[in-house]
């Protein structure tokens, strides 16, 4: 019996940081360019952009499930592609949620930066690629912060991960799905285990982001 508890446990844990590690991942890819070029960029459509990227910010995780839920399901455009209930849908889920907070994040910090080394870089005639390379090395603990706090945001999402994935057990079954499984169900040792593992991730991950900001201080003072 305890063999397959701990056994339970390990799998929804792993399945759970592989999810949202992956979802994390993919959306660094996709966000920390997409920020960078709404602060230095000057397009049309700048500003709409850079407005539906703070809106998305507030996007309900239940409506970002349902609309891929609609794009996957067997009648949906997507459906021939077999993946509403996968791990694969999961991760799109969360990283779709993802994306508009370091997105965000990674264009305050670097309109932050251009303002400060605007003028050093213009000296250097520093070509938009040059200057983008530049803000973004220089940026890098900054943008480990908004990671971090996209890693926490991914980690404690239930709505869009539930519609997706299922719950399945053994396959789509994540750490908060399955609290909210075992809590309706009674079973409140493996609730309470996962619970409290999620909730050092969560504590962990914000100490983290907190001592990096503190180092972010130290150095804008030494």
């Amino acid at each position: 019996m305890a063999a397959s508890f701990y056994r339970d446990l390990a799998e929804i844990v792993a399945l759970s940081l592989e999810v949202s590690l992956g979802a994390v991942a993919l959306a660094a890819l996709l966000a920390i360019p997409l920020g960078a070029v709404l602060a230095l960029g000057r397009f049309w459509g700048r500003g709409a952009l850079v407005l539906l990227v703070n809106a998305a910010m507030g996007l309900p995780p239940v409506v970002v499930g349902l609309g891929l839920y609609l794009l996957f399901s067997r009648a949906g455009p997507l459906g021939p592609l077999g993946l509403l209930y996968t791990p694969t849908a999961m991760i799109i889920a969360q990283t779709i949620l993802v994306i508009p907070i370091i997105a965000s994040f990674t264009r305050e910090t670097i309109e932050g930066l251009a303002a400060e080394y605007g003028d050093m870089l213009a000296v250097l005639r520093a070509g938009f690629g040059q200057r983008l390379a530049t803000l973004l090395a220089e940026a890098r603990p900054a943008l480990l912060t908004a990671i971090l706090a996209g890693l926490g945001r991914a980690l404690s999402e239930v709505g869009a991960v539930m519609i997706v994935g299922g719950n399945i057990a053994h396959y789509t079954r994540v750490m908060t799905t399955a609290i909210t499984l075992e809590t309706s169900k009674g079973n409140l040792a493996l609730a309470m285990a996962l619970g409290g593992i999620l909730l050092a991730l969560a504590l962990g991950l914000n100490l983290a982001v907190g001592l990096f900001r503190e180092r972010m201080r130290e150095r804008a003072h030494a």
